[in-house]
């Protein structure tokens, strides 16, 4: 069923700020984590000898399977571990004056270039233009704020 749920197309309000980007992921990662955790646990194991020594045609789904979740919990754990690195370049977008996140904006594109260049799952032309689309709603939300409450 995660692995299901993994696979569908992520549908999201186009309104969010790059932080929605961070807490979707560490949500994913904490999920697969805890798929990974079960998968090791003895009573998997011990099933996963039975099927070995029964030579199950099971225990081939079962590969696959485990390698599907073990693929997804990398993927989100690479894909958390460089938008807490963002979080440094986009927290001027949720905490200070339209100049100060203007001057935010060049250090956090060349943080974004940096992803999409060493990423092994960040990479992709959808992923780096969800981020964009975050990054310039938050940015427009905060300064409309600013501009309308000042």
């Amino acid at each position: 069923k995660v692995l299901a749920e993994n696979d569908q197309l992520r549908k999201e309000a186009d309104d969010l700020g790059p932080r929605a980007e961070l807490d979707y992921w560490k949500k994913k990662l904490s999920k697969f984590n805890h798929l990974l955790e079960q998968l090791k646990s003895p009573d998997v194991k011990a099933v996963l000898g039975v099927l070995a020594a029964a030579k199950s045609k099971l225990l081939k789904k079962w590969r696959a399977l485990d390698i599907r979740i073990t693929d997804a919990a990398n993927e989100a754990k690479d894909n958390v571990k460089y938008l807490y690195s963002l979080e440094k370049y986009y927290d001027p977008l949720y905490n200070s004056d339209p100049v100060s996140m203007v001057d935010a904006i060049p250090g956090l594109i060349n943080a974004i270039k940096m992803i999409q260049s060493v990423s092994q799952y960040y990479n992709t032309s959808e992923k780096i233009s969800s981020l964009f689309v975050k990054v310039g709603a938050q940015h427009e939300r905060k300064s409309s704020h600013i501009l309308f409450s000042g």
